[in-house]
Order: structure tokens, then sequence, then C-alpha cells
């Protein structure tokens, strides 16, 4: 393997000074094109990377975000981490990702992996665990640091940064209002994240339309479980014991199980029953029958959110007021519900 060749020895090899070394290859208008030609090649020849841990520190930006997703599984994440790419890509940054896994304890180590220099600024969405734990400290010390956050999806409303979210209340309510509007009268409702922001926001919405509906809950058409294990046991009880006219379901786990089981105990879909599930993932579309969903718009999330961080640190006045975004979800109708 070759040895990296440094500025200094380029420089000491043709007989010039390091200035004009480094003017050359940055392609500076100082220098005249033939020297550049001769010191670019050269370098080239002598395997010359740049330090680039060095510039960071003389210039104190790396042109790097850091992006903190909870599950690589989860469609929806993978869509925002699209958005987020294009724009960053865009705008002549590199993305860092990293998965916490639902883990507090590795959220707190990658913050503190990638806050030492390492990037500019961190996207994120908060871990299960963290929101769950109610524990947040680690966010706040990163930015008292001089690191900004832009949060998307699952928030933390006590941490001051940028955030971007989807309207989870309203979606909610409009698609519960849907279900009631074709038809339905025994609307169940259908949770696996009841530990998360989201869900909580969205179970919100479906009990404010029954209200606004003047339906009165009733409690045994509700399962709401804070992982998909438990869900998947009391689905089972559920369909024993409970006939209903339709589903609600505030992800993507409990409206694919949601659908299946209703098939297995012989409604017909959406004659009998019709289903409403939270997200967008390529599973919704290839059910069969194909599944009615909240489009949550993940790459406009994730571009939204990596304008939101760049601007933040390109911002050059005295105080940034950071600010939250909410993206509009859309109600994309397939198979699994009536027309009106």
């Amino acid at each position: 393997m070759k040895s990296k060749a440094t500025l200094k020895q380029i420089a000491n090899e043709l007989g010039v000074s390091v200035s004009t070394v480094s003017k050359a290859l940055n392609d500076s208008p100082e220098i005249s094109d033939p020297t550049k030609v001769r010191i670019q090649e050269y370098a080239k020849l002598k395997n010359y990377k740049p330090n680039i841990i060095g510039l960071n520190l003389k210039n104190r930006k790396t042109k790097t975000i850091g992006v903190i997703i909870p599950n690589i599984l989860n469609s929806f994440f993978a869509k925002v981490f699209t958005g987020i790419e294009k724009v960053a890509e865009s705008k002549g940054y590199n993305v860092i990702t990293c998965i916490s896994n639902e883990s507090i304890e590795k959220e707190i180590h990658t913050l503190d992996l990638l806050s030492n220099g390492t990037i500019d600024g961190f996207i994120l969405s908060i871990s299960e665990e963290a929101q769950k734990m109610h524990e947040y400290k680690h966010f706040q010390t990163i930015i008292k640091e001089g690191t900004p956050i832009v949060m998307f999806d699952r928030i933390a409303d006590e941490v001051n940064c940028d955030k971007v979210i989807v309207d989870d209340l309203e979606s909610a309510i409009h698609a519960t209002q849907h279900l009631i509007d074709s038809g339905c009268e025994k609307i169940a409702l259908f949770s696996s994240i009841d530990n998360l922001s989201v869900g909580k926001l969205r179970a919100k919405g479906y009990f404010q339309c029954l209200e606004n509906n003047k339906i009165v809950v009733d409690p045994n058409l509700i399962i709401l479980k804070e992982n998909e294990e438990d869900f998947d046991l009391k689905i089972k009880e559920f369909f024993l014991k409970e006939k209903i006219d339709a589903i609600f379901a505030l992800d993507e786990h409990a409206s694919v199980s949601g659908l299946k089981m209703s098939l297995k105990k012989g409604y017909k879909i959406p004659e009998d029953l019709s289903i409403i599930g939270f997200a967008d993932g390529v599973w919704s579309r290839r059910m069969s029958p194909s599944l009615s969903t909240i489009s949550q718009h993940g790459p406009e999330i994730g571009e939204v959110a990596a304008k939101l961080l760049i601007e933040q640190l390109e911002f050059k006045g005295d105080h940034y007021a950071c600010k939250t975004t909410v993206v509009k979800t859309e109600l994309r109708q397939r198979e699994s519900t009536k027309k009106i």
C-alpha cells in the first residue's frame, strides 16, 4: 500500500511553498494553470488525501449531518431518510446515519460520539425508551454544547429545537370521520405504539371524533398496547368476543394484523368491515385487499427537516428562533374502505 503524501512533502519535492501546494489543490486563481496541473498530478501520483479532520478543526465545519433513526425496518424512516439525503446532497452536505434500535443508551452514545467534531448537527426521531422514560436531558445537553438538533415524527416538547411533525391528531379525526360517514358504527381502535407520542395523539383524535359525533366510547373495542407482541396476543382474544364493522389502526403492524385476522374470521372487506391504517408502507399496498392508509409523506418530512437544520447551520444572525413545521397527511383510499 502506498503511503500518503503530505502538503509539506509535496512542497519540498517540487520546490514550492506549502501555501502554493494548498492553493493549487484547491484550484485557487492565485496559482497559474501550469503550476496547478504539475502540483495536482504529482499529488495524485503520491496518493495525497486532504486531512479532513484537520480542515474541520480549522473551519469549524464538517459539512456533515448526523441522522439517528429508531428502527431500520420501519419503511417510514427509510422514506424520511431519502428526503434528508436529497436536500443534503443538493446543499453540499454529507450524511452519517445511525440506528438507536429504540434504545436510549445507544441514542446517548451516538449523540456523544458524533457531536465531538464529527458532524455539524443532528436530525433524529426519539427512541421508544426515551419517550417511555420521558428522558430528554441528553438532547438538551447536546444543544447547550452548540450542536443543533431537528426532531421529526417523535418529538419532545421539553426540548427547544426545530421540529417536523405530521398532523397526527387532525388526520386521526379525519380517518375516523371517514369510517363514520361510510356507515360504520362499531369502530375498533387498534394500536401497538401506545407508548409513543404519535400513538397517543392518534388515539386522542379517534376519541375526539367519536365525541364530535356524539358516539359513546366502547372500551371493549379498544386495544392500546406498547409493543407488537402484547398486541398480537390481545387481538386474538378480541376477535373471539367482539363483532365490529370497522378498524382504525394507529400503526402499520396493527393495520396489517387487523386485516389478516378479519379475513381469517370470515369478514368480507369492505362489505362487512372497513379498515384504515397509519403509515403507507409497501405491505399496505401489497395486501389483498389493499389497505386504505394515512400517508405521512416521509420524503417531504425528510426534506423539510434537512432544510431546517441547514438553515440553522448557515444562520448568520444573533438569535435563531426554533420552529415547528407541520406536514399534512393524506388519506389514500384503497380496497379496504367503502367509497363515499
